[in-house]
């Protein structure tokens, strides 16, 4: 049964309206409070939940609503301040936190928000579990949730947010490849007016880079707005007039990053993967030559691994799909597109700081950026959304499998298709990719034209 509330990055809306209503939110820490304090009976000690916000104007008072419900499970809320998504995570598998709460609603504008749970092992929940949360959640059972007057929440002292912060910087410290250097390098840091604003400064200064940030000023209503990893532009252009040796581009939670190298160009989830593949692959700490990406990884990814000896794995779109391959054949280096990119030797969920010093510390190393990714060739892609009335089984849709096949066939080993429903809405993604752009757009046609006919809303 498909899940109501948690889509494949948690609950996600509008602040004040279902599913981020008051209520709603109450319940949330509830259901989590009640099985923290359930497995703390379990192993002993304290049922302790990080909780952690991004910049937006509306996350204090969701934390809030949401530790309320702990407190009525017999949790205790420990405050974590504004913080990365990966900072709560890695704060929760090395503190000993029995969950983690972020608030966040990553790269969306302002006037959205949302909230991830994380396990105490630092990772999210796996779906079996978040199934029955939502279970908990909906149904109304156990303990009776908080009244609707909002009351001040104290959270409970744990050496205080700066201490926290403090703790998850000196961790990432420790990430940077053997035989970098950092001191001096020019780096730009896009901080999205986001979680990252002070942090990634100050990550950066520690390690001795001369590190100039922009977009770091969060307002409450400002986060992404035309800035960060959906906006490049900016610092593409200060990258060319500061002659930086690398960009970097964050996302409202700093759980991603794209990067501008040292003539202007994006590069994304993929050269990152390419770059930070083969440099580990050389210095032997990529584990079984295999690294993981999605069905969206471009095929360019895959042709230029190959020629490294290197393999593709691919899954579902979704880092907590990347994330359960890593884990099940042994890879320690993965990630998407989009800049979800996890380093499971250093941490366990995608880090956008993180994945910043893998690169410095790579471009230290080894050169630019552009010389490190030279012979990716990205191929043509094209996604097509299509509005459907229902979701059935693609393989139940003969005309559709029909285009499908006739498309694979045409391209060959020179192109792919990919059919995907949205997690999150009434969408069947159409996704063709080829060494030419006609091909692209006549097979993307084709497939998307026996959907609509087929399933169309």
């Amino acid at each position: 049964m498909a899940k109501q509330l948690f889509g494949t990055d948690g609950i996600r809306g509008i602040p004040g309206e279902y599913p981020l209503d008051d209520a709603t939110l109450d319940r949330v820490g509830l259901a989590l409070g009640q099985r923290v304090t359930a497995e703390a009976k379990q192993r002993g000690g304290d049922a302790r939940v990080l909780i952690g916000r991004d910049t937006r104007e509306s996350g204090l008072h969701m934390a809030e609503r949401i530790a309320q419900g702990l407190e009525a499970a017999g949790a205790l809320p420990v405050s974590a301040g504004v913080l990365t998504t990966p900072g709560v995570a890695w704060l929760v598998s090395h503190e000993g936190f029995g969950a983690g709460v972020v608030i966040s609603a990553s790269h969306n504008p302002y006037h959205d928000n949302g909230v991830k749970l994380i396990s105490s092992s630092g990772m999210k929940f796996p779906d079996a579990i978040e199934a029955h949360l939502e279970t908990v959640i909906l149904s109304g059972n156990g303990a009776a949730p908080a009244t609707n007057e909002m009351r001040t929440i104290q959270f409970a002292d744990y050496r205080g947010d700066l201490a926290l912060h403090e703790d998850y910087l000196a961790g990432l410290r420790k990430s940077v490849f053997e035989g970098a250097k950092l001191v001096g390098m020019k780096i730009v840091l896009d901080c999205a007016n986001g979680a990252a604003s002070k942090l990634a400064p100050q990550l950066f200064a520690n390690l001795g880079a001369n590190a100039t940030a922009i977009n770091n000023s969060p307002d409450g209503r400002n986060i992404n707005a035309d800035c960060g990893s959906l906006h490049p532009q900016t610092l593409q252009r200060r990258v060319l007039e500061t002659g930086a040796a690398l960009g970097v581009a964050f996302d409202g939670d700093a759980d991603r990053a794209l990067f501008v190298s040292a003539s202007g160009k994006l590069v994304d989830g993929d050269g990152v993967l390419l770059a930070v593949g083969r440099h580990m692959k050389s210095a032997g700490l990529l584990k079984g030559n295999t690294i993981v990406g999605t069905t969206m990884a471009n095929l360019g990814l895959e042709r230029a691994l190959e020629r490294s000896g290197l393999k593709l794995a691919r899954t579902d779109v979704g880092d907590r799909y990347v994330l359960e391959e890593m884990l099940r054949i042994g890879a320690n280096l993965g990630g998407e597109q989009s800049g979800h990119i996890l380093f499971l030797d250093d941490a366990t969920t995608g880090d956008g700081m993180l994945t910043a010093i893998k690169m410095a510390s790579l471009v230290s190393i080894a050169g630019p950026l552009d010389a490190l990714i030279a012979d990716l060739k990205v191929f043509p892609q094209k996604i097509t959304n299509v509005r459907v009335r229902s979701k059935p089984a693609f393989d139940s849709l003969p005309e559709v499998m029909r285009s499908y096949r006739e498309a694979e066939d045409a391209l060959g080993k020179s192109g792919r298709v990919v059919l995907r429903y949205s997690g999150t809405e009434q969408l069947a993604r159409v996704m063709v990719e080829a060494e030419k752009e006609e091909d692209v757009a006549r097979w993307t046609e084709t497939v998307a034209s026996a959907l609509r006919t087929a399933i169309g809303a």
